[in-house]
């Protein structure tokens, strides 16, 4: 976290030493706006605890999910929340400087039949598979996704800086950071359990990032925005017995694009 506090601060500084012959964005101005990431994530040890088991997964691999690039699936009305989503509105309460809530909708996939070190106590059914403390991660052991979302719901503060006007185009440069919480709705097979796949409240997460925007008319801007953050889920529902959980924590990339408006009532 230390790192992305400083990183921003670096950034909001380098910004200020170039001057700009107006605001970026105005006092009293709301924005919003809607597009779609890629995300990359670190790998992660995953804790699994129930009635009979207790055990670790340690560096487990994942990816997101990339949906299919078409109208159908980025751009039909009944559809646009199923490909990974970002959505965003703010208000400027200071010429260039913003505070806005939104939800970074990412998904999270555990590559399936990785090899993996395990510790603790595995069910009796499955201890035959373990070998030179590791297991194979089958479909009959365990699938572990945060497919309908790895939702990061957060608050963000953005500080703006023009670096170009010409009649009317703008290009503007931003930093920011923000902390919120994740509702994740995690889907997970675990041993023959039924299939679990509920929203739940598993956590928190932290961020910085670094963007730029071109803005048309003062009014349309077409945007993109790099982010770096922390998410830590120590409650994560894995069957409907609520005695089975899991946790984990890891670090995550994301690049967003995305195109919005940005208007006075």
């Amino acid at each position: 976290m230390k790192k992305i506090l400083l990183s921003t601060l670096i950034l909001a500084s380098t910004f200020s030493l170039f001057a700009q012959t107006e605001p970026a964005y105005k006092k009293g101005k709301f924005f919003a706006f809607w597009g779609w990431n890629r995300s990359h994530y670190t790998n992660s040890t995953i804790h699994f605890t129930g009635d009979d088991y207790d055990f670790k997964l340690y560096r487990a691999v994942a990816h997101d999910k990339l949906s299919p690039v078409s109208y159908h699936n980025y751009l039909q009305l009944d559809r646009i929340t199923i490909p990974q989503t970002n959505f965003r509105i703010g208000y400027f309460f200071k010429d260039n400087m913003a505070i806005s809530i939104g939800v970074d909708h990412m998904k999270y996939v555990m590559d399936q039949d990785q090899t993996v070190k395990v510790s603790g106590t595995v069910p009796k059914e499955f201890q035959d598979r373990v070998q030179d403390g590791q297991i194979k991660l089958t479909d009959d052991f365990l699938t572990f996704e945060h497919t309908d979302g790895l939702n990061y719901i957060n608050a963000e503060f953005e500080y703006y800086h023009n670096f170009y006007k010409n009649g009317i185009l703008k290009i503007n440069g931003l930093v920011g950071g923000g902390a919120g919480f994740l509702l994740p709705k995690s889907n997970v097979k675990l041993f023959d359990q039924e299939r679990h796949d509920k929203f739940h409240l598993a956590g928190f997460g932290l961020n910085g990032k670094v963007g730029a925007d071109v803005l048309l008319w003062d009014l349309f801007f077409l945007r993109c925005e790099g982010k770096e953050g922390y998410i830590n889920m120590p409650s994560i529902r894995t069957t409907y017995d609520k005695s089975d959980k899991a946790s984990q924590h890891f670090w995550f990339a994301e690049i967003d694009f995305l195109f919005g408006f940005a208007w006075h009532f």
